[in-house]
């Protein structure tokens, strides 16, 4: 069951002060110009005040020059001050949007299996994709709308009192109505976008969880069923957007249509006013472009706390990812791990999962150097031993040891490096099959990627392609069988040179001449590491030192002097 979201308080913005904190001098220089910008947008109306009253009523060309060569001026400095704001912010927000997704996928990948066992992946790329977008566009164009916005707001107001205080009053009367209006709406809005963007995960997940099953679809000749699955969850999208668009055009057009009829009183009474020589033509132009700007800093103002409610819910749904607590954590003063030399020992180990009891009191002791074979019928918990190994995921009760010392206590890192876990369906990157053998493992050269191949029984595979090494996997790996698949994913773990090793069903997927091949190749590539194999197959099982049959929970060792006629 995935997490629920909820929708944070305004306070929960402070939880992304961390991500600000970083270029606070970027962005107090993109303030600064922001300001010095709006500051010259200012002195544009009162410079057509002068144009009008002092140059043209009275034909004075010299004056006409020298204030058109200002607004000019004015209006250059300011294209030049915003554009130079505007590329400042664009490269701290970007740095700001990757350090968001960075933390995020850390906090990710440091989540078990269990949490991608249960969290659909359109929903989880949604959230890493639309939703910090949302939240970096929204946090960040507050930071550089805010000040500049309130700076032009109470110039204009200071300038609209000192042109004229009754037609300030005028201008300004039905500000508190369409105030009212807004916040009635952006309420609304903020919910009509929680939907919207659940419908949208939710249409996001049926196109990944169709496109990766493909194969099953067009098998089943389903076709025409996902074309109706599809259509269902779009129509649900489409709904919810169009109420969406339908209460934003509705917010929009009621404040709309009350400006312009404040806009027509002003008119009205300047006109008078200019009929009874009280009022220069001059004089009403700057107030009108005054009052038309006044309300453009209010509405995005306005849009502003509305974005801010809007991005609460990419907020909760990205905090819900964050507050997801990682079912291993590594403790504060963890030793470090250089390696298995003596064994592993199972210490009265329980484990469950769903309600299940999985492992019940497993005690058991796996000597360093050993070839062990993990057997059981599906269900009983083999892949979670495998998974407690390399932690994964930790007991519920008891615990696992490495030389004595308390897995819990030791390095992730360093327990990683020298444990390594080949799952049984492991994932291939769309790259090369050397970058693939090699991820994460640059110091590793041409010789020893074509070394792990041959010893993981890629060398036929490898000979019958035009490319060789560099032939690419595919998407997923799909370009290549289930077995090569294996095999690339072995060769990778041999690469590495580990001090463990372990293998949930290594060759499933592979015919019994690579097989017998594969296990041969184990031990030649790690001669003194201690091996898992976790399998079904009795070419693995035979080169068993040791066999951990799992039976309801129990454990029953054998070893090899016991192994004659086990029934595998």
């Amino acid at each position: 069951m995935q997490p629920a979201d909820e929708i944070p308080g305004w306070s929960s913005y402070r939880r992304l002060l961390p991500f600000l904190r970083p270029y606070y001098r970027q962005l107090a220089l993109v303030l600064l110009l922001s300001l010095l910008s709006t500051s010259l947008n200012l002195m544009q109306p009162y410079l057509s005040k002068l144009m009008i009253d002092k140059a043209l009523l009275r034909g004075d060309m010299q004056a006409l020059i020298q204030i058109a060569g200002a607004m000019v001026a004015v209006s250059l400095g300011g294209f030049a001050l915003n554009m130079l704001a505007s590329y400042r912010y664009v490269s701290a927000s970007a740095d700001m949007l990757f350090d968001i997704r960075a933390a995020l996928l850390q906090h990710l990948q440091r989540l078990s299996p269990r949490f991608y066992a249960r969290f659909r992946l359109g929903d989880l790329m949604s959230r890493i994709n639309s939703d910090v977008s949302d939240i970096q566009r929204v946090t960040a164009d507050s930071l550089l709308s805010v000040l500049s916005n309130v700076l032009m707001l109470v110039g204009c107001v200071v300038m609209m009192l000192w042109l004229d205080p009754v037609m300030f009053v005028i201008g300004v009367v039905i500000i508190p109505v369409c105030i009212g209006l807004f916040l009635h709406y952006q309420r609304k809005l903020t919910a009509l976008t929680r939907v919207m963007r659940e419908r949208g995960a939710d249409l996001g997940s049926l196109l990944v969880d169709t496109v990766m099953g493909m194969r099953t679809v067009t098998s089943l000749n389903a076709e025409a069923h996902e074309i109706g699955r599809f259509r269902k969850r779009n129509d649900a999208f489409v709904s919810a957007m169009l109420k969406m668009q339908l209460t934003s055009f509705t917010a929009g057009a009621l404040p709309g249509t009350l400006l312009t009829a404040s806009t027509s009183a002003i008119i009205l009474y300047g006109g008078a006013q200019i009929f009874a020589g009280k009022m220069t033509i001059g004089t009403l132009v700057a107030f009108m472009t005054y009052q038309s700007r006044l309300f453009s800093p209010i509405q995005v103002l306005m849009g502003l706390v509305s974005g801010l409610a809007s991005a609460r819910v990419s907020l909760g749904r990205i905090f819900t990812l964050f507050d997801t607590r990682p079912d291993v954590i590594e403790s504060a003063d963890a030793l470090p791990f250089d390696g298995l030399h003596q064994g592993l020992h199972f210490e009265q180990v329980f484990f469950s999962h769903d309600d299940r009891t999985i492992l019940d009191g497993i005690d058991l002791f796996i000597p360093a150097g050993r070839f062990c074979a993990i057997l059981g019928p599906s269900g009983t918990g083999k892949s979670s031993m495998a998974d407690l190994i390399v932690r994964h995921l930790d007991p519920d009760a008891g615990r696992i040891t490495a030389d004595g010392m308390d897995l819990c206590t030791l390095k992730l890192n360093d327990l990683r490096r020298a444990i390594l876990l080949v799952d049984q369906a492991p994932h291939l990157f769309n790259d090369t099959l050397a970058n693939n053998i090699a991820f994460a493992c640059p110091e590793a050269n041409d010789d020893a990627i074509a070394e792990a191949a041959r010893l993981a029984g890629l060398a036929p595979l490898i000979a019958r392609l035009p490319e060789g090494l560099a032939t690419r996997a595919g998407e997923r790996g799909l370009a290549l069988s289930a077995g090569e698949r294996h095999r690339v994913a072995l060769a990778r773990a041999l690469l590495r040179r580990p001090s463990v090793l372990i293998l949930d069903e290594p060759t499933a997927a592979l015919d019994s001449d690579t097989e017998r091949l594969v296990a041969e190749g184990l031990r030649q590539a790690l001669p003194s590491a201690t091996i898992i194999v976790i399998t079904h197959k009795p070419a693995l099982a035979e080169l068993a030192d040791m066999t951990i049959t799992l039976t309801d929970g129990k454990a029953e060792v054998r070893q090899a002097a016991d192994l004659i006629g086990l029934p595998l």
